[in-house]
């Protein structure tokens, strides 16, 4: 068992890549079991660096934006190296985005290349949308375009070897790299601090308009190390990762805690509980990650097929609130002895807290850990003071971790980060008296009954405790009379019934009667961000248009 040797807070990324390649060139780093894909962090390193001199062909400069938009296939990893080493910022996009919304990020990231593929779901999707936004790529020479609704963005990088008007081709960028030599680019290279910024990464946007998180390779390898160390990984170790890399969650706890850690990553293109299952059973991985609904799909999919998942020892869970019944059902059915409960958001890179093997089972459990080393973790009240040790407030947080700020929206940056360095998450949670962090709800999730102050992971909590409830969701829904009303969204297992009425009945005189739900909707999905993340407002939306 090794681990890689260097200065977390002296390096940029691409020179991390180049100090592990040279300490591991020859061991594994990148295994896909689906399309058979498995080499070794020197043969990552050299194509990364071909692309690197590539992107620098087409004009890149120091700072410049680059948008990478494609599922977890190899070139994204490679792309996202290639940027580092060539000074870039790599802009992530959420494979779920469409036309507006794709208009909205390119001009608003002033991003001068677009890294794309062809598309997901359908071959074409993202050439569809594109032809639409930049109907002027057809009369385009590849580099040379000249948009009117993107007048910053010059250059398309397709992730296909099928020419395509007005666009570079990744193998015809590899190919250019060649002008350029090595010595400009470790002149690029070294001429990146780590302080610098190197992603922007947007809000999924569950709650309005998307604002770009800005973090620097100091914000991104730190915390990255913090959760490698947390997990205790090392170069024997196999990760698969079937969280999107455009998320924080797979660029950062997937893609580079590999990194640091010289393990394995292995990650799967586009989530599928089945090819999630078979990739730890083939490749025998001995790391997980994944978000809530993702590992609720898994332990689904093993209930109608067998699946060897006994080489798993750990891995992260995040993403939303996760429950003492969802850790046992993971335990017991999947066999993770380890798995760490990771606390964070984009805008802390994205980890501020995690529970640890050493912690009790109460602990792992029940609270989302302690902060990682170099994170400060408080409460405060709304007034801004902070609360008595175990009392509720709003979980703000000062350290590395914390991003540069939201780009180009400096009064959202003042509101998110205090004069004194705390980040506000918005997160409502209280401390317990050895430091443990629990979550208890949203600032601005809090449904207001008549008056009364309702928080829903408290009722999603009491609901979990019904052997039949798989996965519940409460939101508020607006109502005449009390302002809102409370309504529950809930999956059970399949073949399973339950009726609205014995739901009621299960919360009589154990929850308060303000917080039973008016209404029991059943449902077999929730509608998802493309990172996992239920939204709760097409939830809330359901319900209205049913009225």
């Amino acid at each position: 068992m090794q681990l890689p040797r260097y200065d977390k807070n002296s390096v940029n990324i691409g020179q991390l890549l180049d100090i592990v390649a040279d300490q591991f060139g020859d061991r594994p780093f990148l295994n896909y079991q689906e399309s058979n894909v498995n080499q070794t962090y020197g043969q990552v390193q050299k194509i990364s660096n071909d692309a690197a001199k590539g992107f620098m062909s087409l004009g890149i400069k120091k700072g410049d934006h680059v948008a990478v938009w494609a599922n977890n296939i190899p070139e994204w990893i490679y792309a996202k190296f290639a940027i580092a080493k060539a000074g870039g910022v790599v802009v992530t996009v959420n494979t779920s985005l469409r036309c507006f919304e794709m208009e909205y990020l390119v001009r608003q990231s002033d991003a001068t290349t677009l890294v794309m593929v062809g598309g997901v779901r359908e071959d074409d999707e993202y050439l569809k949308i594109i032809e639409n936004l930049c109907p002027e790529l057809k009369t385009s020479s590849p580099g040379k375009l000249n948009s009117r609704l993107f007048p910053r963005l010059k250059n398309i990088v397709l992730l296909d070897n099928e020419d395509y008007p007005g666009m570079v081709t990744w193998k015809k960028l590899i190919r250019q790299g060649g002008q350029i030599k090595d010595e400009a680019l470790k002149i690029r290279q070294d001429s990146v601090f780590p302080e610098d910024v190197v992603n922007i990464l947007y809000t999924s946007g569950t709650t309005g308009s998307p604002k770009g998180v800005m973090l620097s390779h100091k914000n991104i390898i730190g915390n990255a190390h913090s959760l490698a160390d947390n997990l205790e990984l090392s170069n024997s170790d196999r990760v698969c990762v079937p969280v999107p890399f455009f998320h924080c969650f797979g660029c950062v706890a997937g893609i580079l805690t590999s990194l640091v850690s010289g393990s394995t990553l292995c990650p799967i293109p586009s989530f599928s509980p089945r090819e999630v299952l078979e990739t730890v059973q083939e490749l025998q991985c001995t790391v997980l990650h994944g978000v809530s609904t993702m590992f609720l799909a898994e332990i689904e999919a093993m209930t109608t097929k067998k699946y060897d998942t006994s080489s798993l020892r750990t891995g992260i869970i995040a993403g939303a609130t996760v429950t003492p019944n969802l850790m046992q059902q993971i335990e017991t059915l999947m066999g993770i002895p380890e798995l760490s409960i990771a606390y964070g958001q984009t805008e802390s890179s994205p980890a501020i807290t995690a529970t640890n093997r050493k912690d009790s089972i109460e602990k792992r459990f029940e609270t989302v850990g302690r902060p990682l080393p170099g994170v400060e973790v408080k409460v405060v009240k709304p007034s801004g003071g902070e609360v008595p040790s175990g009392s509720q407030g709003e979980l703000c947080v000062r350290g590395d971790n914390v991003m540069k700020g939201y780009y180009k929206k400096p009064e959202a940056t003042r509101t998110a980060i205090d004069d004194s360095g705390w980040l506000h998450t918005g997160d409502l949670g209280r401390l317990d008296e050895q430091g443990y962090c629990i979550i208890t709800g949203r600032v601005k999730e809090v449904i207001i009954r008549g008056g009364e102050n309702i928080y829903p992971v408290e009722i999603e909590t009491f609901l979990l405790t019904h052997p039949d409830i798989m996965d519940v969701h409460v939101v508020g829904v607006p109502d005449e009379k009390y302002g809102e009303q409370v309504h529950a969204f809930v999956k059970l297992p399949p073949h399973k019934f339950i009726s609205e009425k014995e739901l009621k009945a299960y919360c009589k005189n154990k929850i308060a009667f303000h917080k039973i739900p008016t209404r029991f909707v059943f449902t077999r999905e929730y509608p998802t961000t493309a990172s996992g993340k239920v939204q709760k407002f097409k939830l809330v939306e359901q319900i209205l248009g049913e009225m």
